[in-house]
C-alpha cells in the first residue's frame, strides 16, 4: 500500500486486518542527511504508536540501525567518529525513535546471529534478507521482546 507514514489516515488504513506491525524506515541518501536535523522517524513511530493502539494492534517491531539507541557507541572509536559525522543526525531521531517504541504501552539466509548482549556487539554487515527473515521470525517469538538485539553476519 503506497502512502505517507506521517498521515494517520493512511496509516490506519494500512492496520485494518492486522495483528503485528513491523517498522522499517528509512530516508534519502544526500546532502540533507549529513547537514540538516530530521524528525522523520519519531514523529512517524509516533503516528503509528497512536494509530496501532486505537486499531488494538498490540505487536511492534521495529527497525532503527546499528548505532541508534542501545547500540551508540558501541561500532570501535572510527566507525563511530565517521558515523556521527556522517549519519549522526538522523541517528539522534533514531535514538528518540527506540525511546518511543520502548516507552509504548504494548507489549514489547540464517548466517546471521541476534545479539542481545552489548558486550558482543561489533560493527559488521548483514543482508537485507537476513533482516527480514529474523522480522518475521519475530512475529511469533518473545525471545527478544523488550530487548534491542543487534543482527551480525
Amino acid at each position: 500500500m503506497a502512502g505517507d507514514a506521517l498521515e494517520m489516515a493512511t496509516v490506519k488504513r494500512a492496520l485494518t486486518g492486522i495483528d503485528v506491525v513491523i517498522q522499517s524506515l528509512g530516508v534519502s541518501v544526500g546532502p540533507e542527511i549529513i547537514l540538516k536535523p530530521t524528525r522523520f522517524f519519531s514523529k512517524a513511530t509516533r503516528v503509528l504508536l497512536t494509530a496501532m493502539e486505537e486499531a488494538q494492534v498490540k505487536r511492534l517491531i521495529c527497525v532503527t540501525g546499528f548505532g541508534a539507541g542501545d547500540s551508540r557507541g558501541h561500532g570501535g572509536f572510527l566507525y563511530c567518529a565517521a558515523f556521527h559525522l556522517l549519519l549522526g543526525r538522523a541517528y539522534d531521531d533514531k535514538d528518540v525513535q527506540e525511546r518511543i517504541v520502548r516507552r509504548s504501552k504494548r507489549p514489547k539466509t540464517n548466517a546471521y546471529h541476534a545479539l542481545a548482549d552489548p558486550r558482543d556487539w561489533t560493527c559488521g554487515f548483514i543482508s537485507r534478507a537476513d533482516v527480514a527473515d529474523f522480522l518475521i521470525k519475530q512475529v511469533d517469538n518473545d525471545a527478544f521482546l523488550h530487548k534491542t538485539p543487534v543482527l551480525m553476519s
